[in-house]
């Protein structure tokens, strides 16, 4: 089964601290190697069913004034719809409002035709105040699934519609270039491109980066940076002007100015953030969202109340920001090609998609036949 992509989501702080004595006996109440109380929840009229679910290992145990809760599951979900499922999207929730409470699992790159049935695994560590006593302690809960089709189905609480989609659509640029450098190259081809990637992957530099709202510190000797941008020719979304605060290891606040080249309206942003430090060396910091209503032909400045603190041994000299992903209001989405992606910089800094991860790691355990055959059994 495919590896699935696991997120915590963090909420408002609400402690809440017990007596000892009272947390010995709950503790002795549910331990990690008792069930733990759970719920699925599946509507109704979705277009998956649960076919079946295991939770072996899952317990949870008491740390200070909370429950630290280790949730291993595997559901078997069946496509009871007439469209094939490339993405789907699970809420794993042991409280709303607590930090560590939330979390989700993703997996992209499915590929299950109506009546399969598939398996998603998840392996979470989740946070809950001991006094949240309602059972059941974990809920599983269907956020979203994307079809071959490009349709949607799901509450799309943690707008795991558009990341999907953005998963989706580097899937089909992804395969379509590795097809078509099969049918150019041979096999030959596809191995040196397998082999690169797997090079690119080892090399990528990679910092510690920390990225919270508002200022993260109140460090001296501030300065504005200007951005410099990458220019992607076919971007709908041009970057024009930028700055941000920098203070030794932390920057914070961008400011950009972008232009709408398009006759569509935009709704949402993604700018990829890379960072140049003292020694010269380029890594990609973060992606950056931005919601807004940009209409065609249109500019506007846009904010981010975000700062970025790296490791303090690092001393940041300058930054460029390029498009990483544009949402219309109709909800289609435009993402670089993989030409755009070929520039040096992205090239070295920007990690493959979850596709040609998946297809490196099909190439290291099975082979190249393996990874021709998968490329195969895709249409689009």
């Amino acid at each position: 089964m495919r590896n699935s992509l696991l997120t915590l989501l963090w909420g408002a702080c609400a402690p809440l601290v017990l007596a000892q004595p009272q947390a010995f006996a709950q503790q002795q109440a549910l331990g990690p190697s008792q069930a733990l109380a759970h719920r699925i929840d599946i509507p109704h009229d979705s277009p998956v069913t649960l076919a079946g679910d295991e939770w072996g290992g899952s317990g949870a145990t008491i740390r200070g004034g909370a429950y630290a809760i280790d949730v291993k599951l595997a559901l078997s979900l069946r496509n009871s719809s007439q469209r094939r499922v490339r993405g789907v999207t699970l809420t794993v929730m042991a409280q709303e409002a607590t930090p560590g409470g939330k979390g989700s699992i993703s997996v992209p790159s499915l590929d299950v035709a109506p009546g399969e049935t598939f398996t998603v695994r998840g392996d979470l560590h989740l946070l809950r105040p001991i006094g949240a006593e309602a059972n059941p302690m974990v809920e599983v809960s269907l956020d979203g699934i994307l079809f071959d089709d490009l349709t949607f189905y799901g509450p799309n609480k943690l707008l795991s519609r558009r990341t999907m989609m953005v998963w989706e659509l580097e899937a089909r640029r992804d395969r379509q270039y590795y097809r078509a450098l099969l049918g150019q190259s041979g096999r030959e081809g596809l191995q040196k491109a397998m082999l690169a990637s797997l090079t690119r992957d080892a090399d990528r530099p990679q910092f510690g980066v920390q990225m919270v709202r508002g200022r993260a510190t109140n460090a001296e000797g501030e300065k504005d940076v200007q951005f410099a941008f990458l220019r992607l020719p076919d971007s709908p979304v041009e970057p024009m002007d930028g700055v941000a605060r920098v203070a030794g290891n932390e920057a914070r606040a961008p400011k950009l100015v972008v232009r709408n080249r398009s006759p569509r309206v935009v709704r949402h942003l993604e700018m990829g953030w890379i960072v140049r430090d003292q020694q010269g060396r380029e890594f990609l910091a973060a992606t950056l969202p931005y919601d807004m209503r940009l209409p065609p032909r249109s500019s506007a400045q846009i904010l981010q109340d975000a700062s970025l603190r790296f490791d303090p041994r690092t001393s940041l000299e300058g930054m460029t920001g390029y498009v990483a992903a544009v949402e219309f209001m109709d909800g289609s989405m435009w993402i670089p090609s993989r030409a755009e992606l070929d520039d040096p910089t992205l090239r070295r800094v920007v990690s493959p998609s979850p596709e040609e991860q998946r297809l490196v790691q099909i190439y290291r355990k099975r082979g190249l036949s393996a990874v021709m055959d998968e490329l195969k059994k895709f249409t689009n």
